[in-house]
């Protein structure tokens, strides 16, 4: 089923998973609000990650950063020379831009072209797809992609924006709302959000809150070696808030202007950063896999144009509603970072290594996870209509979430099958003993059928329902919300049976 992004906004409102943010006063653009469901699904997630990347690692440990820095450790970290994106306004639309984006866009959508074309000819000539690669090379739109993406990682190398204009018009590189190829000159745009620090408006200084959460890892690294007696190679993990005035945001919350990073700086021998960066790429890939993402939705892509502080760099990819897009970062950073703060603040950020006999300023492998392009990810993914049987024999469509068991905002619901107060006893006996170890819902408004379906949307893995042989022998039935199986089993039972289901324990075994 082809996902609308408007369609997958709207369930997540009404389901209260994600709301627009200041709504009753109309909303304010790239900011969202997690609701009641939203906010457990993030949370999941979040420790999910903390578990298997600081709890699975002896030498990983956390950290958490404030958001207001000294305005020099940007001045260090090369944001406030560097840190802009270049734009563009089309004079039809009125709609701006990230220049980038818009040629990577329209080279995509050519390469994608190119492929249809491709298959449709192979198929009906009867060739076998393992020519695909060959013949695509061939096709005219794939060799423009290509010439498109290396004038485009050329233009912005060099930060040439006249260059990048002049591209936009010699490609007729059209605006994706109103087909217009009449475009203003491309100009850059600083992307912190400034504020002032201090009670006097006159003295006060000027501060930035941050547009990333891996400063803080650098310039607290002297203070964890010391604290956390760490040796090389050893990580720095946190999760936290980082802000960029993003002029086009948009795609949901895919892009917005507040959001939360969960990001790990790896720091390594010089000369190791190869095999860590490839380790870590692994790693992270495996990490998704195992949380549900389907293997074919996910994939590596290398960046064209790096970065001041990069050697090489990676995103994973995930395959949303409106094409391939990335949800985490893998960056080999050299030894950047800790180099320009020493640099900067005249202390030493070094490391001495007992079995080198010497000292060395350690190189650095960043991964580093958009926690709301995740949420996303789980929710686009997970988003089904499909027809399921009633109760009554027939067939009707139904929404459900089928989200990882272990992510679920809810895990287990319980249903008394009737409002009587002998059923209703025994639900509420067990949601008492269940919400100690899940989160558990209760409900007992509406048929049971209503009640599975609206659960259905929710996301809940496990609904129990306590019947009329539940007041005979002390069973319950058990409903798996994607194949609609149920199982008896015995209320005693129901608890390790939960927990051999929603292990945590078991699913980090398993990385």
């Amino acid at each position: 089923m082809s996902l609308d992004l408007q369609k997958l906004a709207a369930f997540a409102k009404e389901q209260g998973f994600i709301f627009p943010s200041s709504e009753i006063y109309e909303g304010i653009g790239g900011i969202y609000d997690y609701g009641p469901l939203g906010v457990e699904l993030k949370r999941h997630i979040a420790d999910l990650w903390w578990r298997a990347m600081v709890q699975l690692h002896e030498n990983i440990v956390g950290l958490d950063a404030g958001i207001l820095m000294h305005p020099r450790v940007w001045e260090a970290s090369g944001h406030v020379e560097a840190f802009h994106d270049p734009l563009v306004d089309n004079k039809v639309s009125k709609k701006r831009y990230r220049v980038d984006t818009l040629i990577e866009e329209y080279a995509q959508r050519l390469e994608d072209r190119a492929q249809k074309e491709v298959e449709k000819r192979m198929q009906k000539a009867g060739l076998p797809l393992e020519r695909l690669s060959d013949e695509l090379h061939k096709h005219e739109d794939f060799q423009r992609a290509r010439r498109l993406r290396a004038q485009l990682a050329k233009a912005l190398d060099q930060k040439d924006w006249s260059a990048l204009t002049q591209l936009l018009y010699e490609e007729k590189i059209p605006c994706p709302e109103s087909g217009s190829t009449e475009w203003t000159p491309v100009r850059q745009f600083n992307l912190m959000f400034s504020t002032h620090l201090g009670a006097v408006a006159d003295e006060a200084q000027t501060v930035y809150l941050r547009p990333e959460t891996a400063q803080g890892i650098f310039v607290d690294f002297p203070l964890v070696l010391k604290t956390a007696r760490l040796k090389v190679p050893f990580g720095i993990a946190q999760i936290g808030k980082a802000f960029r005035n993003e002029i086009v945001a948009r795609q949901f919350i895919f892009r917005m202007r507040e959001f939360e990073q969960m990001e790990m700086q790896f720091f390594v021998q010089p000369g190791t950063e190869d095999h860590w960066y490839h380790e870590w790429k692994a790693k992270r890939l495996r990490w998704h896999q195992h949380l549900g993402l389907a293997p074919e939705r996910l994939r590596f892509k290398d960046h064209d144009h790096l970065a001041h502080y990069a050697r090489a760099a990676t995103d994973i990819e995930f395959l949303f509603p409106f094409g391939f897009r990335e949800i985490e970062g893998i960056h080999s950073r050299t030894d950047y970072d800790l180099s320009r703060h020493a640099q900067y603040s005249g202390k030493k950020l070094e490391y001495y290594d007992e079995t080198l006999g010497r000292s060395y300023i350690p190189y650095v492998i960043e991964t580093s996870v958009g926690l709301d392009r995740l949420v996303l990810a789980h929710l686009s993914q997970g988003y089904t209509e499909e027809m399921a049987p009633t109760a009554e024999g027939g067939q009707e469509l139904r929404t459900v979430l089928k989200l990882h068991p272990l992510i679920a905002p809810i895990q287990v619901a319980v249903f008394p099958l009737v409002r009587k107060a002998e059923f209703i006893q025994k639900a509420r006996a067990l949601y008492d003993e269940l919400r100690f170890y899940f989160v558990v819902a209760y409900e007992e408004k509406d048929s049971i059928g209503r009640r599975y379906r609206r659960y259905d949307a929710k996301g809940t893995p496990f609904a129990i329902t306590i019947d009329g042989q539940t007041l005979e022998d002390d069973t319950v039935t058990v409903r798996h919300r994607d194949n609609l199986q149920q199982v008896r089993l015995p209320m005693s039972q129901i608890r390790s049976y939960l927990m051999d289901n929603l292990s945590v324990s078991s699913w980090l075994r398993a990385l």
